[in-house]
């Protein structure tokens, strides 16, 4: 049993206010459950308007399926969202 665990840091200029920022983070964590069945959630910044982390987590079978569902899943934050990556973090264990 292999565990997947990745972390983006995204910064989104346009957001004023912590309910914009809420919209965002909520779509995003519901699009990224339901695409790809992992678990995630803002781990960090949450007072933060402008700044947006988010933590992602998986488990699978062996290391091979972890580094493709990784992939894809930075791509789909990449395409999905209009904020810029600050920084991507990745994990198995």
């Amino acid at each position: 049993m292999i565990i997947a665990v990745m972390s983006f840091r995204l910064h989104a200029p346009w957001v004023h206010n912590l309910k914009e920022k809420r919209m965002i983070v909520k779509s995003l964590i519901t699009h990224l459950q339901n695409r790809f069945h992992v678990s995630a959630a803002e781990i960090d910044e949450q007072d933060t308007h402008q700044i947006i982390a988010i933590g992602v987590a998986a488990i699978l079978p062996h290391n091979a399926m972890a580094d493709s569902l990784m992939d894809e899943i930075s791509t789909f934050v990449e395409e999905n969202t209009e904020a810029e990556i600050l920084d991507e973090q990745r994990e198995i264990r």
